[in-house]
C-alpha cells in the first residue's frame, strides 16, 4: 500500500467537542424512556468530549452505567460512529446509523410495571 492511499484521521480542533444532535437525542431519549417505563433505568448522564459524545444510562443512581451510547465520528468510515457499550465494557453493537445501532434495545423485553 503506498503512502498516497493512507487516510489520516484528523482530530477535531482542541476547542470543539463532539455532541449528539437533536434527531440523535430524540432517538436516544425514546429508548431511555422505554427503559424507565420498564424499571430498568433510573438516571442518565451526557458527556461531550473532544473525540466522542457519551450518553450513559444508569440502573441505580450511584452505580456505574449499565449502558453507554457512544458517538465517535472518527470511526464513522471504519467501524461506524455509534456503539452501545455494556456495563462490563463489552461492545454490544456498533453501527454507522444510530437507529439500527439502538435496535439492540429492541431485543430486550420491556414490561410496563403497574
Amino acid at each position: 500500500m503506498s503512502a498516497d492511499n493512507i487516510t489520516h484521521i484528523q482530530p477535531p480542533p482542541a476547542s470543539s467537542k463532539i455532541a449528539f444532535q437533536r434527531p440523535e437525542m430524540s432517538l436516544i431519549l425514546n429508548v431511555y424512556g422505554r427503559l424507565v417505563m420498564a424499571g430498568e433505568a433510573k438516571d442518565y448522564a451526557i458527556g461531550m468530549h473532544r473525540d466522542q459524545a457519551v450518553f450513559a444510562i444508569f440502573r441505580r443512581h450511584a452505580d456505574s452505567p449499565t449502558w453507554r451510547i457512544v458517538k465517535t465520528p472518527a470511526l464513522a468510515r471504519a467501524q461506524g460512529a455509534y456503539a452501545i457499550i455494556g456495563s462490563q465494557g463489552q461492545t454490544l453493537k456498533r453501527g454507522k446509523e444510530l437507529s439500527s445501532t439502538l435496535s439492540v434495545f429492541d431485543t430486550r423485553r420491556f414490561a410496563i410495571i403497574s
